[in-house]
């Protein structure tokens, strides 16, 4: 299943800046692995904000529940969900 995905980070401004990197940091390698996995289909950056939207193709609605909730910055999280399936006049077989 396809979901779209839009992920705003909200770090509380009191953190302090090595646990904000470090949360980061294996943010970073997570989603990287993840994508190499194929279930992370595509992410891109809001320009101007500290948000994404991205691509997740899993098996069910569970199965991305628990993986957005896996992501170290899950907690400081405002996550949108859309569920997508294909369109009849997409030439695109492979988006399915």
């Amino acid at each position: 299943m396809l979901f779209h995905v839009r992920m705003d980070v909200n770090l509380p401004p009191a953190m302090p800046p090595e646990q904000a990197e470090e949360l980061k940091r294996t943010e970073r390698e997570l989603a990287q692995r993840l994508q190499h996995e194929g279930q992370w289909r595509h992410l891109w950056r809001i320009a101007g904000q500290y948000a994404n939207v991205s691509i997740f193709d899993v098996e069910s609605v569970d199965a991305l529940h628990t993986l957005l909730t896996s992501l170290p910055l899950f907690p400081y999280m405002q996550i949108q969900i859309m569920p997508l399936c294909r369109h009849p006049s997409s030439v695109r077989d492979s988006d399915a």
